[in-house]
């Protein structure tokens, strides 16, 4: 059996160097054809080198020559490219098989939608691609035969759970209940009133797993899973009352699947991204991922309990835009990539992150989604009006 040719966008991010991690341990499976970063020329120079990658991609255009040059520090041998193309380039390579599709936020959609077009196997972990562009997503893998593998923690649980014929509908094969988990974040215990004095460091401290920033954020938000609830929506085509989500603190149950003879299936393991990597990349076959193995005797008590909206309230907005237009996931998913880097920048608390939220949502009227095109001008629309509603912030 010949190596796997995989091509990783985000390789700098954390979903990325796990990945590239786990394709170390299974050379003789897989190469590295591509890698790409947002801006790291020195952090993708360094992956390319050790990994042997044959392309290497800056989004930045600007950064082409820096990372030309890094790369001939590096002693690797990639050709560099730049540009929001190259990035489509490298998600779309004839030698290609399998497209890690790690790039966070908005960015990552036209690279991954390309990869979907050209019906590469998509390990995907970028859910905003879902969040914004969910039916055309869904166009793609019907027209071109694509094969997607979700990678966040949670929803690759539900994959791993349902049956192998779910795409037939899920109450044709009995499923009741998408049930996601939460561990609640590094806020879950801490008194609401405090919430008003919180740090981005402290807000990216999560208690269980190593994330970017942003990502960081929008667990400590639970915003992360109000996204996630709308990514399955599009990834197993479920009705938003077929969704639910419970808080489980020790992130050793990553989803469950409740079934109408009553049966509840989950998937456990240690938290450990590499775990759901693995089984993207190697699906429907197993590999070594280099994870600690699961010792329920020690891990003790399990507990699961309900969100908290008033105190979380970013879950119940995202419940409450799924029912909405379809746009309406376009507009929650910008307003929230931008009040997360205002309150990042310092410039509003963490407590007026699901405010500029919720003012963004019902600012922006509904708009076409049909295209690419009208997603992306849906997008800037919802981005100016968060700009100028941060703008007034006090």
């Amino acid at each position: 059996m010949s190596a796997a040719a995989v091509t990783v966008l985000g390789a700098t991010g954390s979903v990325g160097v796990n990945t590239l991690d786990v394709l170390a341990r299974n050379p003789a499976r897989y190469r590295v054809e591509a890698l790409t970063a947002h801006r790291d020329v020195e952090g993708l120079a360094r992956l390319a080198a050790r990994h042997g990658a044959r392309l290497a991609v800056v989004a930045d255009p600007r950064r082409l020559d820096d990372l030309a040059e890094a790369l001939r520090r590096e002693g690797s041998d990639a050709e560099a490219m730049a540009g929001p193309e190259a990035l489509i380039a490298a998600a779309t390579l004839a030698d290609c098989d399998i497209v890690v599709a790690a790039i966070v936020g908005a960015a990552g959609l036209r690279p991954t939608l390309a990869a979907a077009r050209a019906g590469k196997r998509i390990a995907l972990a970028n859910k905003e691609s879902m969040i914004i562009a969910g039916p055309l997503f869904h166009a793609a893998v019907r027209d071109s035969g694509a094969v997607i593998v979700p990678v966040d923690s949670e929803h690759n649980a539900l994959f791993q759970a349902l049956p192998p014929d779910f795409h037939r509908g899920l109450a044709e094969v009995g499923v009741e209940k998408l049930i996601l988990t939460a561990s609640g974040g590094p806020f879950l215990h801490r008194d609401a009133a405090s919430l008003e004095a919180v740090t981005p460091d402290e807000a990216c401290r999560h208690p269980n797993w190593d994330m970017g920033r942003k990502i960081s954020v929008d667990s400590a938000t639970l915003m992360n899973k109000g996204l996630e609830v709308i990514e399955a929506r599009w990834l197993f085509d479920a009705e938003p009352d077929r969704i639910e989500v419970v808080v489980h603190p020790q992130s050793i149950v990553h989803s469950l699947v409740a079934f109408r003879d009553g049966s509840v299936l989950a998937q456990l393991g240690n938290p450990d991204m590499r775990t759901p990597i693995a089984h993207a990349l190697a699906w429907p076959e197993r590999i070594e991922a280099g994870v600690k193995r699961l010792d329920l005797a020690r891990v003790g008590p399990l507990e699961f309990h309900p969100p908290d909206l008033e105190r979380f309230p970013c879950l119940a907005i995202a419940f409450d835009v799924l029912r909405d237009a379809p746009s309406a996931t376009v507009v929650l998913n910008a307003a929230n990539e931008s009040a997360v880097e205002a309150f990042l920048n310092g410039a509003i608390g963490f407590r007026d992150i699901p405010a500029v939220i919720a003012d963004v949502v019902d600012r922006v009227a509904t708009c076409p989604v049909d295209s690419l095109e009208d997603i992306m001008d849906c997008d800037a629309r919802a981005r100016e009006a968060a700009a100028q509603r941060l703008a007034k912030h006090d």
